[in-house]
């Protein structure tokens, strides 16, 4: 409603960006409470009846693995973005197509495979959780973080979404809470869920650069 009210506003402009600095915050204290709460205060509410695995390894070594892990990959994801342009001109691909289709899909390779496989095992409460949970940390941990870090290096970012963007995502949100709000799935609920997806990422392929904020 805020980018409807101010369609003249650019979305660097000082209101704009004021107003994702504050909104992050609260995101991030609201990502905060629902780890307490999913962890620590109602960890019962997300016990499921499939059988716990124990962990394998101690915990200082798990923290050091991660350490680790989280270094090489933040150095393969800074050659993958750097490598966006050169897939734009051998390819012809539109950059907000590349942006939210394709570099999602890579990036999030590893918890779709965990997904799938706990599908696969008939797990689905796991499934839907890894799903639901990832978009959860996209959404109120990882955008947030991103534009209260590009505030303190003195790098403007917004949260800031045109209103195709918004109402695609409305949509999508919608959808999906209305196919596993029950904790089960099946296959044409599955059909369902990728032909959402692959309708919006023909909206998006299609979608005028020359828009403002298309890119």
């Amino acid at each position: 409603s805020f980018s409807v009210a101010t369609h003249h506003l650019d979305k660097d402009a000082p209101e704009v960006v004021g107003l994702s600095h504050y909104t992050a915050i609260v995101l991030l204290i609201v990502y905060a409470l629902y780890l307490l709460f999913q962890l620590k205060t109602h960890a019962y509410l997300y016990t499921t009846n499939e059988e716990n695995e124990r962990p394998e390894l101690p915990l200082a070594v798990s923290l050091v693995l991660l350490a680790v892990t989280t270094v090489i990959v933040a150095a393969c994801s800074e050659f993958l973005v750097s490598s966006i342009e050169g897939i734009n001109e051998s390819l012809g691909l539109p950059k907000i197509f590349v942006g939210l289709i394709l570099l999602p899909i890579i990036g999030n390779a590893a918890e779709s495979t965990t997904a799938i496989n706990a599908a696969i095992q008939n797990k689905m409460q796991l499934a839907i959780g890894i799903a639901a949970g990832s978009s959860l940390q996209i959404a109120l941990f990882v955008t947030p973080f991103l534009v209260v870090l590009g505030w303190i290096i003195n790098q403007p970012m917004s949260l800031f979404f045109d209103l195709f963007e918004t109402i695609l995502l409305s949509v999508s949100v919608l959808i999906m809470n209305y196919l596993i709000q029950d904790g089960k799935s099946n296959w044409l609920e599955g059909v369902l869920l990728l032909a959402t997806y692959v309708v919006i990422a023909i909206a998006f392929y299609f979608y005028p650069s020359d828009i403002p904020g298309a890119d």
